[in-house]
């Protein structure tokens, strides 16, 4: 079968430039096909939309060279801490206080808007002469072949590779065509997402508060800003994200307490659903999906971007050592080192943030002493503490090479 490129990304948000990059310095000519069109998202100003990156995904992207380019944005998490209670009460007195200054590799990870991440990106990719980037054009259509795989864009376009992978989001039409079904659940909550001006430092400490209806991160960013994901239930949600912005940060302020003095909106303000969806298979015949193609989580944990990276490494360096063997990239066996590869650590993870979020978001007195008890457990054991860090990091598991700051 001929080919236009060796392997074929749909969706050009983050993790598909990501993999294409790290394919293309493994030696492969890769094409992205984004449905969008070319930077419309790079050129926005400050939104507040941003993301929490594990240590190891900032090591990725230091693998692939994007992090020099923002870096100088980005913020260190120096701290985390989480405690349990109710809007307007302040936190419980147990918390559980994770401290970078307890392992040796430095910050658990950076705060970086999302402007900056998918321009560096974007830039990289135009730059890369083993990548070809179709923006504004979506895949109508796509057959396996024993050879290859070849798909249909709505401009009556065709594409041939050796493998195809889906990078287009929880509702992928790359998994939907190669027959791939899901599992899952609405979590009967909506997401809240802000950024706050605020009066007094942050010092670089992230913030999980657990309330009744769900909870409410606090995270920092460049500056005397943090960026808020606050869930509350959908119809809660509905109603306060109907609400002007001072009677938004009227209903927000008892949420977020005093602790960083007089606070005000800044950027937009937006709300998504919230639900677990897993693809019961990450590959297909020559298919692999990544990033929420594969699985979406609860961002209990802030998980949700750094999972996809982890795919992205864990794929990226699959096919590489499978090409140096001289193998078929697109053969069953091959992917299935990748499924086998991911799929247990994601469904792990979303299993353990799927029950964090049940056990937290009530206001059962029993479950409340419960989890405060073991939270401040918890904080009294050195060892178990240093195991969390290291996890908030990104750092335990499988962590595949780039992911380590490792080129493959």
């Amino acid at each position: 079968m001929k080919t236009d490129s060796d392997i074929l990304i749909t969706g050009g948000g983050l993790n598909g430039p990501a993999l294409a990059l790290a394919l293309a310095d493994g030696g492969f000519g890769v094409t992205i096909i984004d449905a969008a069109p070319p930077r419309a998202r790079g050129a926005v100003g400050f939104d507040g939309r941003s993301y929490a990156l594990a240590l190891a995904s900032q090591r990725l992207l230091a693998a692939l060279g994007v992090w020099p380019k923002v870096a100088e944005n980005s913020q260190p998490i120096l701290e985390i801490k989480v405690t349990d209670g109710r809007a307007g009460e302040g936190p419980a007195p147990w918390m559980l206080h994770l401290d970078h200054a307890e392992i040796e590799e430095g910050p658990m990870g950076y705060m970086l808007e999302d402007r900056f991440l998918y321009s560096a990106l974007h830039q990289a990719v135009t730059a890369h002469p083993g990548i070809t980037l179709i923006s504004g054009e979506t895949v109508t259509a796509q057959h396996s072949q024993n050879a290859g795989v070849q798909v249909g864009l709505g401009n009556n376009r065709a594409y041939q590779a050796r493998l195809l992978v889906g990078c287009d989001g929880r509702n992928s039409g790359t998994a939907q065509r190669a027959g791939i079904t899901r599992s899952g659940h609405d979590y009967g909550q909506t997401a809240l997402v802000c950024a706050i001006e605020h009066e007094k430092p942050h010092h670089g400490i992230a913030h999980q508060f657990f309330m009744p209806p769900g909870p409410l991160a606090i995270l920092p960013l460049p500056g005397n800003r943090v960026s808020i994901v606050w869930s509350e239930t959908h119809a809660e949600a509905a109603r306060i994200s109907a609400l002007s912005d001072e009677e938004y940060l009227a209903v927000l302020r008892p949420r977020f307490g005093s602790f960083l003095g007089e606070i005000k909106l800044a950027g937009k303000r937006f709300s998504y659903p919230l639900s677990l969806t897993l693809a019961n298979s990450f590959v297909a015949d020559r298919v692999a999906l990544v990033g929420d193609a594969a699985h979406g989580v609860h961002p209990i944990a802030g998980q949700g971007l750094n999972l996809g990276l982890r795919d992205v490494g864990a794929l990226a360096e699959v096919l590489i050592t499978a090409k140096r063997r001289g193998e078929d990239i697109g053969a069953s066996d091959v992917l299935a080192r990748y499924q086998q590869w991911r799929r247990f650590d994601t469904l792990t993870l979303a299993l353990a943030t799927d029950g964090f979020n049940a056990l937290f978001s009530n206001d059962n007195g029993l479950l409340r002493l419960g989890r405060d008890l073991g939270m401040g457990l918890v904080n009294a054991l050195p060892g178990l503490r240093r195991r969390l860090i290291r996890e908030a990091a990104g750092l335990t598991g499988d962590v595949p090479k780039l992911l380590q700051g490792r080129q493959i």
